[in-house]
């Protein structure tokens, strides 16, 4: 052979080894053993109510499910968003409950900063579920995320109606730039258009457990919704849907209003499987029942127990490229801010104002569960 043949034939070589070893090296969300993984078959960590942040952008909103904000969440390992979408004056915002509660902004910003995040990651797999509190129509929500331009990063499934037997491995998604996965619970009756068919029906695709819990013993693998699959397991596996489980704990207070259990997070997110209510518990138990790890897990306060430890123990792997999360705000800080949200409502009283019903909910709910102290100062007089 020609020398020059032979040393084109050793680069080739050379490269495609290169190649090789790129492709086994490479980290698809966080691990290169996810890369060839089905999206079905691995474990998507999410934080419930991802927008809503208790820290002083929000005044430490005891609505607030989360530490840290969502591009935060992601850089730390996160991978499933979950958000509520309401109609606020004419927009679509993301609000907690009511938008008098607890009102994170707009939605279609959101997506843009979710966009920026995986343009800056572009070997993680993202997915999103929002909750479709005003019945928005796919239309609507699609003017969202074609003003956040984050459409052309989103998967389409081949079917709007007929859940897959096999969905993509990751690399498969990551190669073809459709790393967003987008469901919606749920959407109206009207149907998609094929530009629309990337908002997938949750109830559709995905079974859900109970997620209106108070208590460790509460915690279930039964399926809850939809009401097609309420309470039958076998169903709900055969059927094809993925497997979300919802891992959070509430805390019922003054007006029977239901606020983030923090007193009991440590243990509703410790890794351990020692105890019922520990989320490594439960996570085995619904595989067991299943047949198979769930697909996805939302918890609230994501940071504590920790529990991406749990999931990573499920997903079998030891990850790679997260980044470290910064220092929290003091208790302190959260406390003062109760105190003052309701010295301020006072104050609007006494020139007259009235606010909103949810405003008074929110700051009076920061101030008795921060444990403020009543020595802090008269609310109502100067």
């Amino acid at each position: 052979m020609h020398p020059f043949g032979l040393l084109l034939t050793s680069f080739l070589s050379l490269t495609n080894a290169a190649s090789i070893q790129s492709r086994q090296t490479t980290a698809c969300n966080n691990s290169p053993a996810l890369c060839s993984k089905s999206y079905s078959a691995i474990t998507h960590f999410g934080a419930h109510d991802s927008p809503f942040v208790r820290d002083a952008s929000t005044g430490y909103s005891i609505s607030g499910n989360q530490y840290y904000n969502s591009t935060v969440q992601l850089s730390a390992g996160v991978r499933l968003l979950s958000a509520q979408v309401h109609k606020n004056n004419g927009d679509w915002h993301l609000c907690h409950s009511s938008c008098d509660l607890l009102d994170a902004g707009l939605l279609s910003d959101w997506l843009k900063d979710i966009k920026e995040w995986m343009e800056a990651n572009p070997n993680d797999v993202i997915t999103i579920l929002l909750v479709n509190s005003d019945n928005a129509t796919p239309l609507e929500l699609h003017g969202e995320f074609t003003e956040a331009k984050i459409t052309d990063l989103a998967y389409k499934p081949v079917s709007t109606t007929t859940r897959p037997v096999q969905w993509p491995t990751l690399q498969t998604l990551i190669s073809a730039g459709t790393r967003l996965m987008v469901f919606v619970g749920s959407l109206p009756t009207a149907s998609t258009t094929v530009e629309q068919s990337y908002l997938m029906d949750e109830f559709t695709f995905v079974f859900e457990n109970n997620y209106e819990n108070t208590k460790f013993s509460d915690f279930s693998c039964i399926p809850d919704r939809p009401r097609e699959v309420k309470g039958n397991t076998e169903q709900a596996i055969s059927s094809n849907r993925l497997a979300l489980m919802n891992h959070f704990l509430y805390e019922v207070g003054a007006l029977d209003i239901q606020t983030p259990d923090v007193d009991n997070i440590t243990t509703t997110n410790s890794p351990s499987t020692t105890a019922v209510g520990m989320l490594g518990a439960s996570l085995g138990t619904c595989q067991q029942a299943y047949g198979k790890a769930p697909t996805f897990v939302l918890v609230d306060f994501f940071d504590e127990g920790p529990a991406i430890n749990a999931v990573d123990a499920i997903n079998g792997i030891t990850p790679t490229g997260r980044i470290a999360l910064p220092a929290r705000d003091t208790d302190t800080n959260r406390a003062d801010s109760g105190f003052v949200g309701v010295k301020n409502l006072a104050e609007q009283v006494q020139e007259g104002k009235k606010p909103l019903k949810g405003a008074w909910i929110y700051a009076a709910g920061q101030w008795s569960f921060g444990g403020i102290n009543l020595s802090g100062g008269d609310l109502v007089t100067k």
